[in-house]
């Protein structure tokens, strides 16, 4: 893919750049402020992957990401097989696109694997029982049959197969990784599980030095300005493999300093001209923030415990500027959703008239209409 065109804005230079530079160019590198795609699959491949385990909210990632996007289009494209949900890069579900679900799951499912063995051994999981319910749930999925979590634990109960404990959940992880389901299409309100040798055609495997390029690649080009240590901790890679990866592309890289830390980005390192406000309602664990080891950028550390829980949840923020500002959460009546804000910092009318634009952007993505409450410390 090209690099995102920067004619609109202004580079900076070494003793210019603030962290909240860097924020602002992240929103235009992840495509928040800046979205040039057409389709759902489009937003995917170049972020390379978006965390999923909220499904709902996921979907809201990439509508955020897609200019006049609305929800049933993101949901015919998981339908369609074009998106997919699975696990890969760290040992939670990600939506990828098809064209790079088995190269990526194929770099990052080895490690993936090692560090899930003390659970495995915890719960009597041994690679011979994960051989045996893989040829049962491909058994059971073959001929494009798409069935729910509940229905493939009962096939393996009636195999015989204890799936107390947190085994069903293991089990099913364990054939993602080892590349025999992802997601199916969305039944009854359920996901589903299906093939993933007959959801996506088979192509070349990628030599691991060529994954390695491509995924480092990805990063840096839609999450630039970053560190090397938020490649690693974004993709899941061992260190030595985080760092070959950025080797091979670092020629290409353009750095600069902000405090004591280097950042790199692939496309131009700029800022807008432009200081209106904008403001953005971004989902639960979105990218702008997970995709980062170092947040400070976006949320500084006095805000951090108020947008993630100490259990590591990530909450739906509201990023003003590049910065996190406050808190949300929607609550569906029927044909209307009303969404509730929390503001770190409530007495601003020129941030309350923005933050209302981006809650009926989410109305228009979900087809609602919207009502809105705020909260006043």
């Amino acid at each position: 893919m090209q690099p995102i065109v920067t004619t609109q804005f202004n580079p900076v230079y070494n003793s210019d750049m603030t962290l909240t530079d860097i924020s602002n160019i992240r929103l235009i590198n992840q495509q928040i402020n800046a979205q040039k795609f057409k389709s759902a699959k489009d937003v995917i491949n170049w972020m390379g992957a978006i965390q999923a385990q909220d499904f709902s909210m996921s979907k809201w990632a990439i509508g955020i990401r897609l200019s006049n996007s609305i929800e049933k289009i993101i949901e015919t494209a998981i339908d369609d097989g074009d998106i997919l949900r699975t696990h890969l890069l760290r040992p939670t579900l990600h939506l990828v696109s098809s064209d790079d679900i088995n190269w990526i799951l194929k770099l990052t499912a080895p490690g993936i694997k090692a560090s899930l063995k003390p659970r495995y051994k915890e719960l009597e999981l041994s690679e011979s029982l994960f051989k045996k319910c893989n040829a049962i749930i491909e058994d059971a999925l073959k001929g494009a049959i798409h069935l729910t979590r509940e229905e493939l634990t009962a096939i393996l109960n009636k195999a015989k197969i204890s799936t107390g404990g947190q085994r069903a959940y293991h089990i099913l992880v364990r054939a993602e990784l080892d590349g025999i389901v992802c997601s199916g299409i969305v039944k009854n309100g359920k996901q589903t599980y299906a093939l993933l040798n007959e959801r996506v055609p088979k192509t070349k495997d990628l030599h691991k030095d060529e994954a390695l390029e491509k995924i480092s690649r990805k990063y840096f080009l839609s999450r630039g300005p970053a560190t090397l240590q938020d490649f690693k901790w974004w993709s899941g890679l061992s260190a030595t493999d985080a760092k070959n990866a950025f080797e091979m592309i670092k020629s290409d890289l353009i750095s600069e300093k902000a405090g004591s830390e280097t950042y790199w980005a692939l496309s131009c390192l700029c800022i807008p001209e432009n200081k209106n406000y904008s403001a953005h309602l971004l989902p639960a664990f979105d990218e702008f923030l997970i995709s980062y080891k170092d947040r400070r950028a976006s949320l500084p550390l006095i805000n951090f415990k108020k947008a993630v829980s100490e259990n590591g949840i990530f909450r739906p923020v509201i990023v003003i500027n590049g910065q996190v500002m406050g808190l949300w959460k929607r609550t569906i009546i029927k044909e209307k959703v009303i969404i509730e804000t929390d503001l770190f910092y409530p007495d601003n009318n020129p941030i309350m008239n923005q933050i209302e634009e981006g809650i009926e952007k989410f109305g228009q993505f979900i087809g609602k209409q919207t009502g809105i409450e705020h909260i006043i410390r």
